[in-house]
């Protein structure tokens, strides 16, 4: 097992990893929009928030060696589930052709009471 760990995302906000790798798998925490140069959750709008958390996504699985194309499964976590177009939008703008399995849930509440939350586990290229 190896944690990943990068300068280039948010720095943890709790007991946890940004990802860890086990297996040829990367299991990478649920990530809100934290500014990764401030450190700072970014209070904007829903489609601004899913923007920060797929980039922040993209540097934790470059730092375990993966890209997005990678991803298995994905996990969106909503405030409010009425927002699933506007996250979908952006969520679609970084799986163009490669498309990952998927659930999408509302939740009572997130971190920092973030909008979206988003965790994703990648595998290594087979060939």
């Amino acid at each position: 097992m190896q944690l990943i760990y990068t300068d280039k995302a948010p720095k943890p906000i709790g007991a946890y990893s940004q990802a860890v790798k086990y297996a040829g798998f990367v299991f990478v925490s649920g990530q809100i929009a934290i500014d990764p140069k401030t450190n700072e959750f970014v209070n904007g709008t829903v489609e601004e928030q899913t923007k920060i958390v797929m980039e922040n996504i993209k540097v934790i699985l470059e730092e375990a060696g993966l890209d997005l194309s990678c991803v298995i499964k994905t996990t969106i976590y909503l405030k409010n589930i009425n927002d699933f177009p506007l996250v979908n939008k952006v969520y679609g703008e970084y799986f163009k052709e490669h498309k990952p399995a998927r659930a999408t849930v509302e939740v009572s509440n997130l971190p920092k009471n973030a909008l979206v939350e988003i965790e994703v586990i990648a595998g290594e290229k087979l060939f």
